[in-house]
């Protein structure tokens, strides 16, 4: 081939394909990314591609989680997420079929993906992304381009984006194999590329990489969320985007849905979570493997009971729940009226009491200790929901009773107050001298106290639920401002009011 061909050749389009842990690069090679860091796919001046990599179901297969768009001028990442979801640095765009320009680049989504298109000095760039595949189509000169992309087979360490991936990204795991994998028959199943209805395209983009990238993913990973058709949905489009519209009719012919993956669009979940679909084939959030590891090992569905002092919470994974066909927004606690709160960002579902509002918990009370219980419950039973076949969802918090406590108050301008701290108890305690029975004036200390005077006295806490907690004072008395000697004035003596003294709330 000569120069002037070469020219030509590199001013053709090309498509780089990235899907599941494989990169198909502009020239048809393809290599895969096994661990869960932030790797260049194609950079140029003025523009960075990155492809963010994740686990989903088990640990040791990685899929493509986000594609990264990282202009230089103006210095902006645009990140297009799954559901559908792009932002610009930290903002969420609304977007729609009709291409919305941000920073010189041509953004739209549809039902099936987001698209975003923008112009170069040497080459025009569109990229496709549906959640789970990425394409790049480019048209124009790619001798100084650099990435996976371009080739497939580079050093991963050279283009590894460590400012964007974690520290413990490039740590890989191992599980047991699973047993559903049918090795032979999804082989079989990958196969189909290499023959009708896919021949026509042939010519255009070559299916051996396609097929390495399906039989490598599925001889690993369970046939589920659609990746059963997932890698001949990506080489029919890359078909399409080389030019060939003649395969319209392809899905019922092996056996797809007549219509193109996106069912997640719009199906936006946190940064634990990712799309997939739930045991009745609907687009639901789904646990990442790592964050479900360390319940699936516990029997759990979330984290510890988090105790205060007159409280009680636990916090429920969604995803966990959706695993166990159970729908969050049917779960109680004992009084139906209190259900759990599911946080936008996390989608972990709190469920919680308080002393003002106990939602039906069971007090337990003894000398020692008290015992906050309650249970998370459907509506339709009575039955307690089980993180397993026979461990129930029944959370407390158990107190150690507040310590009996000696104090002494010097009582000046009629009032006096002092916080105590036992155990898990914090609490203010009050003591006001007043002039009449409704304490609604301070007796007036400034001229002494005569001998036939009343004073009624009033005691209050701050920070202890009534309701479960009584204050009783077993003794009171008046002694010098030293409180030294043997002089003692007895106002309660076990519990009882010896002399002219009101204890009007305590």
């Amino acid at each position: 081939m000569s120069a002037g061909s070469t020219a030509t050749a590199e001013m053709n389009s090309t498509t780089c394909t990235v899907t599941g842990p494989a990169v198909i690069d502009f020239s048809g090679h393809v290599g895969f990314v096994r661990d869960r860091c932030v790797y260049t796919l194609m950079s140029a001046p003025g523009l960075q591609l990155l492809a963010v990599f994740r686990e989903r179901r088990r640990q040791d297969v990685s899929f493509l989680d986000q594609v990264i768009l990282r202009l230089d001028s103006p210095a902006v990442e645009i990140h297009l997420g799954q559901g559908g979801k792009v932002q610009l640095d930290n903002t969420t765009l609304s977007l729609s079929s009709s291409p919305q320009t941000v920073h010189g680049v041509q953004i739209s989504k549809d039902v099936n993906r987001v698209t975003a298109n923008l112009s170069l000095s040497s080459y025009t760039t569109s990229v496709f992304f549906d959640g789970t595949t990425a394409q790049i189509h480019m048209k124009g000169q790619r001798a100084a381009l650099q990435g996976l992309c371009v080739n497939s087979s580079s050093s991963l360490g050279e283009v590894k984006l460590s400012e964007l991936s974690s520290s413990s990204c490039e740590t890989q795991s191992s599980e047991a194999a699973d047993g559903r994998i049918n090795c032979t028959r999804m082989t079989e199943r990958c196969n189909l590329l290499k023959g009708a209805p896919f021949t026509s395209c042939h010519g255009l983009v070559d299916p051996e990489p396609y097929v390495a990238a399906c039989n490598d993913t599925l001889c690993r990973y369970p046939e589920v969320d659609a990746l059963r058709c997932h890698f001949l949905e990506a080489y029919a489009a890359a078909c399409g985007l080389m030019g060939n519209a003649g395969m319209e009719d392809w899905r019922s012919k092996v056996d797809c849905s007549p219509s193109p993956q996106g069912s997640c669009q719009d199906t936006f979940c946190s940064d634990h979570e990712f799309c997939g679909e739930d045991v009745s084939g609907r687009p639901a959030c789904l646990c990442r493997a790592r964050f479900a590891s360390k319940y699936r090992s516990k029997g759990a569905l979330g984290d510890p009971t988090v105790c205060e002092q007159d409280s009680a919470s636990v916090s429920l994974a969604a995803c966990l729940l959706t695993e166990r066909r159970i729908n969050h927004t049917d779960l109680h606690l004992n009084d139906r009226t209190c259900g759990g709160q599911m946080d936008e960002e996390t989608h972990m579902v709190t469920f919680g009491f308080k002393g003002d509002k106990p939602c039906g918990a069971v007090v337990l009370a003894s000398n020692q200790t008290i015992n906050y219980r309650n249970t998370i419950k459907t509506n339709n039973s009575s039955a307690l929901i089980s993180r397993s076949d026979s461990v129930h969802i029944d959370f407390s918090c158990f107190y150690r009773q507040p310590e009996v406590r000696a104090l002494s108050f010097k009582i000046k301008g009629g009032k006096a107050m002092q916080q105590i701290v036992s155990g898990s108890w914090t609490y203010n305690l009050t003591v006001s001298t007043c002039a009449d029975v409704s304490c609604s004036t301070p007796f007036d200390l400034s001229d002494g106290i005569q001998a036939d005077q009343i004073i009624y006295m009033k005691m209050n806490t701050g920070g202890l639920d009534g309701s479960i907690i009584t204050l009783v004072i077993e003794s009171c008395f008046a002694t010098n401002a030293e409180g030294g000697g043997n002089l003692r004035y007895d106002l309660i003596k076990n519990g009882s009011v010896l002399h002219q003294v009101l204890l009007l709330q305590y």
